[in-house]
C-alpha cells in the first residue's frame, strides 16, 4: 500500500523563509558586499526549488539588498558611501520628527516598550554584542516613531534604520564593540523627556543624538574611503 506523501510547505511561505533568512545575513554583515548569490546553490541549501529562492530574491532586490549584475550573477549590494549625505539628511528628520511626536502625545503605554527596548540595548552594550545592538537600538527607535502615532513615519523610519544597519556595523566594529556608555546616557535623556511632554526638548536630543552618529559615521569613512565624503552634520 502506497504510503501518503511527506506534507510540503506552500511556495510562499518557502520565499518568505528564504528571504527572512538572506536578508538577516545581509544586514548582519554575515553575507557582506558583493558575496555571490546562486539560485542553484541557495536551492540545495534550503532544500527547495529554484522558483521560491528567485522569488526571494527578488524581494530582495526591490529592497535594495541584492543586485543583478549585467551577466545576470546576483550579488549582495555594494555599500553606497555616495549616498550617505541624502540617507543622513532623512534619518536625522526622522529622529526629530518621530522623538517630538513622541513627547508631544508623552507616550502613553508606549513608554514601557520604549524602556524595555532600552534595556535590551543597554545589556547589549555591556555584552558588547553588535548585533544585539542595532536590533535593540532599531526597536527603540521604532517604539518611539510608534508612540508619536503616525504610521508613516513609523514604517519609513523602520526602513531607513534597517538601510544603516551595515553602516553601523561597520561602525561598531571600530569601537572593537566596545560601545561608549554615550549611546545609552542619550537614549535615558530622550525618554525623560517623551514622559515630561518636553517637545522642545525632546527635539534638542534627537538632534544632538542624530549629529554625533553622523560625525563619528564621517570619521569612520573618511579613515576608510581614498576620498572621504563630506556627511551633514546637522
Amino acid at each position: 500500500m502506497q504510503g501518503h506523501p511527506e506534507p510540503t510547505r506552500a511556495r510562499g511561505s518557502n520565499t518568505q523563509s528564504v528571504y527572512d533568512a538572506l536578508r538577516h545575513e545581509i544586514l548582519t554583515m554575515k553575507l557582506g558586499p558583493g558575496s555571490p548569490l546562486d539560485e542553484v546553490g541557495l536551492s540545495e541549501r534550503f532544500s527547495m526549488s529554484r522558483t521560491p529562492v528567485r522569488e526571494a530574491l527578488l524581494r530582495l532586490s526591490a529592497d535594495g539588498l541584492v543586485t543583478t549584475l549585467p551577466n545576470r550573477n546576483t550579488i549582495v549590494s555594494m555599500i553606497d558611501f555616495a549616498g550617505l549625505p541624502p540617507y543622513f539628511e532623512a534619518l536625522t528628520l526622522m529622529y526629530r520628527v518621530t522623538t517630538r511626536g513622541a513627547a508631544l502625545h508623552r507616550g502613553g503605554r508606549m513608554v514601557d516598550e520604549i524602556r524595555a527596548h532600552q534595556r535590551a540595548f543597554a545589556t547589549a552594550v555591556v555584552a558588547r554584542d553588535a548585533y544585539a545592538m542595532i536590533d535593540a537600538n532599531r526597536e527603540f527607535h521604532v517604539a518611539i516613531a510608534e508612540a508619536a502615532g503616525n504610521g508613516y513615519y513609523t514604517r519609513f523610519f523602520a526602513r531607513l534604520l534597517d538601510e544603516g544597519r551595515r553602516i553601523l556595523r561597520l561602525y561598531y566594529s571600530t569601537f572593537d564593540d566596545r560601545l561608549p556608555r554615550q549611546y545609552v546616557d542619550e537614549h535615558e535623556e530622550m525618554i525623560v523627556a517623551i514622559e515630561a511632554g518636553d517637545v522642545t526638548r525632546a527635539d534638542a536630543l534627537a538632534t544632538a543624538h542624530a549629529a554625533q552618529i553622523v560625525r563619528q559615521i564621517q570619521e569612520y569613512v573618511a579613515r576608510n574611503l581614498e576620498e572621504p565624503i563630506a556627511l551633514p552634520l546637522e
